[in-house]
């Protein structure tokens, strides 16, 4: 008896016939067990086996999620390979997930890339102690109301700057439109640089290390692991996963960082603490062997909460300032509009001042009109359901990832007049504000996780985008109308512009006489 049992378990083929025999009980059992709970999820599009909805999404994702929700309503599921994804795309489901449920779903899934790449961040930090702490120091000492004042004069010499290279460009290319998308990041990126850890990179030539390092960012964590899609198969993810792009991207960073870490450390060591607070890094150092710390950062935690400000800070500026500019170019009289206000406002100043920004509806409309139609990241960072819940009448399962579609909400009829026309007047007037508590305008998020930098990055492009406008005129490339510009945006999952922002600037001699 021993003998034949062996005989047959030992036989390739009933070993294989069992095992096809157990995968069809097992689907049987998942199918009907799944069947019985699904008459309460939300709906979803059609799908294939294994590949789910990935082939109805796009490169642009927003836009093909904004046009799947036109048809199976606000609150749907897409299948992205195996794993369900809960898409929010009405201001009233964005409501429900952020206000109403906002703990429920205040955590980040899981994700290879993030993982690796930004072990122990902010951004994509699960919700718990350290988590905090980390929000506590950011909005603390980086990005309070009161620390944004003190960044002032910082800003303006950074602001001088690139209107001095603009004007540089400008002679240099005699009348030829010029590469301002290189500026503004250029710009973004000393901003954050200076803040950040109190260095000029630039100096050290290391500006276009940083915008690889960051565009490398943009690339791997805007796109889907394997694993990520098809947990099933985790054991493949180091074949055809990001898993060994990301370890490899993360060395970079680590060389960088661990550079900017030990200057700091060296200058701590040798008793130069005058000025110890200066940036974001000596506060990270400090908070380290806080006693009053509930929880301390590690060294992981510090890297990737630098990250996070170097990475969202910059793109965050750079894709709003390009996209207002590109619009302003668009519309002509809106710019004409712009330009009255703020040349009756600052009159003969070699450059306008944050006060004077405080005194310019028309320039903040503008840039509520551009995060409205361009928003940074147009599908906000997925959160994830730490319980099981009930939003519009739908069981919202433990577990589930959720994507909230701010570009689907910010074109939303019932919310917006004209939704596709870019129209700063809507907001002249209007007490709706990016603060998290207008749901039918949230670009920067709302609830526990919302974006700490918003009014940082708000008050860096009004300022910027005030400069540009008192002390240059601007047209398009020679021959080109505005009908010919491109306003088309760039594959993946910020809403960069598809084509560089090629301008001609006139320089203003007459304010400078």
């Amino acid at each position: 008896m021993k003998l034949l049992t062996n005989l047959i378990f030992d036989s390739p083929a009933v070993s294989l016939f069992l095992a096809v025999v157990s995968l069809f009980l097992l689907y049987t059992f998942t199918k009907k067990n799944y069947s019985r709970n699904n008459t309460h999820l939300p709906p979803h599009p059609p799908k294939l086996p294994f590949l789910g909805n990935l082939l109805q999404i796009g490169s642009l994702p927003h836009q093909s999620l904004n046009f799947l929700s036109l048809k199976y309503g606000p609150l749907m599921l897409v299948y992205l390979g195996e794993t369900p994804y809960l898409i929010v795309s009405s201001s009233d489901m964005a409501e429900a997930v952020m206000r109403t449920y906002d703990l429920t779903f205040a955590t980040r899934p899981p994700s290879v890339a993030s993982d690796i790449l930004l072990a122990g961040d902010m951004a994509f930090g699960p919700y718990g102690n350290i988590w905090r702490q980390m929000r506590k120091i950011s909005t603390t000492h980086l990005l309070s109301s009161k620390n944004i004042l003190t960044y002032k004069t910082m800003k303006e010499e950074e602001i001088r700057y690139m209107m001095q290279e603009v004007k540089n460009q400008a002679c240099l290319s005699n009348g030829v439109a010029i590469d301002m998308s290189k500026i503004l990041y250029s710009f973004a990126n000393n901003i954050i640089c200076r803040i950040v850890s109190g260095k000029f990179f630039r100096d050290e030539g290391k500006s276009d290390l940083f915008r690889e390092l960051i565009e490398e960012n943009v690339a791997i964590l805007g796109a889907f692991s394997f694993s990520d899609l098809f947990p099933s198969l985790a054991c493949l993810e180091g074949i055809l996963g990001l898993s060994g792009k990301s370890k490899k991207h993360k060395i970079r960073w680590d060389k960088l960082l661990d550079e900017v870490i030990e200057l700091h450390i060296q200058r701590r060591e040798c008793g130069d603490d005058g000025d110890i607070h200066e940036n974001f890094v000596d506060v990270l150092l400090s908070s380290q062997k806080d006693p009053e710390m509930c929880s301390h950062l590690s060294m992981e935690n510090v890297k990737g909460l630098l990250i996070d400000m170097f990475a969202a800070g910059t793109d965050t500026t750079y894709i709003a300032l390009e996209w207002a500019m590109a619009e302003l170019l668009k519309n002509p009289n809106i710019m004409t509009k712009l330009q009255y206000e703020v040349r009756r406002i600052v009159r003969q100043n070699k450059i306008v001042t944050s006060k004077e920004v405080t005194e310019m509806p028309y320039l903040q409309a503008v840039i509520k009109e551009t995060l409205r139609l361009h928003p940074p990241s147009p599908l906000l960072l997925p959160r994830q359901s730490m319980e099981e819940c009930n939003i519009n009448g739908y069981i919202i399962p433990k577990g589930i990832r959720v994507l909230v579609n701010f570009w689907a909400i910010g074109r939303e009829i019932k919310s917006w007049e004209t939704p596709y026309e870019f129209k700063p007047e809507r907001f002249i007037g209007s007490e709706v504000d990016y603060k998290g508590t207008d749901f039918q305008f949230i670009p920067f998020g709302a609830g526990r996780r919302i974006c700490p930098g918003m009014n940082f990055a708000s008050s860096t492009v009004e300022l910027a985008l005030a400069n540009l406008i008192y002390q240059f005129d601007w047209e398009l490339p020679c021959g080109m109308t505005v009908d010919d510009f491109d306003m088309k945006e760039a594959p993946g999952f910020n809403t960069r512009k598809k084509e560089a922002l090629r301008l001609i600037p006139k320089y203003r001699t007459s304010i400078h006489g």
